[in-house]
């Protein structure tokens, strides 16, 4: 089972590079399954599962995205001028989002990622703006910026994915490429998921799991995970960067749609 986290570490690295998500959207419904059926519901492992599967996710995509926003910034997509304000709201999102986390039931947590997520397809579908990008210039005010990034770090710690689903929206709204949004991205993801993990480590060292755990990080099956992300963060770069704009628009609310279905008729 292992070895099938490392092959969907993999297509991670592709969507991330791609999309500017994957480390949660793939690992998140992924561990889940995974913990199900390798301990069952009423163990000690598997009450938790969802919150292990978010705490772990939070680790995968914080070293995802280092690696990845040091290929976007090699690569020249970054716009600095978008991310100054969101950064500060997003790593204290974060911590109030993993806190939350821990106390929520799992069974919750779950329906509302569910929920995050079909409203983000419709989002896309229907809001002008997505997927042909707004040409409107807008300014950025420190607070507003503070309150977005805050918004953004509490939602995306909560549930374990890393806010891409939505600041790639956001920028796509704000004039971006599908290649410069997801670029920003993951630099956006940088200091939510450090500061999650963090949180992770401090509040769950108490409880009592298997060796291969940390708190509620499953480390085992994050080693594989990023494994493979990172071959797949390379691989895209190097043959697949060149995908059109549009087209990257148009699959991205459809990869969303296969997440939701695998969370829908995962037991």
């Amino acid at each position: 089972m292992l070895y099938e986290l490392f092959l969907f570490g993999l297509l991670s690295g592709i969507t991330t590079w791609l999309f500017g998500f994957g480390g949660g959207f793939v690992a998140v419904p992924l561990l889940y399954t995974v913990i199900i059926q390798k301990w069952s519901n009423e163990s000690s492992v598997g009450i938790h599962a969802m919150q292990i599967a978010v705490a772990t996710s939070a680790f995968v995509m914080l070293c995802s995205a280092s690696f990845a926003t040091f290929r976007h910034y090699r690569s020249g997509h970054i716009d600095w001028q978008q991310i100054r304000f969101l950064w500060g709201g997003i790593a204290f999102g974060g911590i109030v989002g993993a806190v939350m986390a821990s106390l929520f039931n799992g069974n919750w947590l779950r329906w509302i990622f569910m929920s995050y997520v079909f409203i983000t397809i419709i989002d896309c579908y229907y809001r002008p703006g997505f997927m042909v990008t707004s040409v409107q210039k807008q300014n950025y005010r420190q607070n507003s910026e503070l309150v977005k990034g805050g918004i953004i770090g509490w939602v995306a710690a909560l549930l374990g994915v890393g806010g891409s689903v939505m600041t790639v929206p956001l920028l796509r709204r704000r004039g971006s490429s599908m290649a410069e949004a997801a670029a920003i991205a993951n630099i956006l993801t940088l200091p939510l998921s450090l500061t999650a993990t963090l949180t992770y480590c401090v509040l769950s060292l108490w409880q009592s799991t298997p060796n291969e755990f940390i708190g509620l990080i499953w480390f085992e099956a994050a080693l594989f995970l990023v494994a493979g992300t990172w071959i797949g963060l390379y691989f895209s770069e190097k043959f697949i960067s060149k995908l059109p704009d549009l087209w990257r628009a148009k699959l991205y609310p459809l990869l969303l749609i296969i997440v939701l279905l695998v969370m829908l008729f995962v037991n």
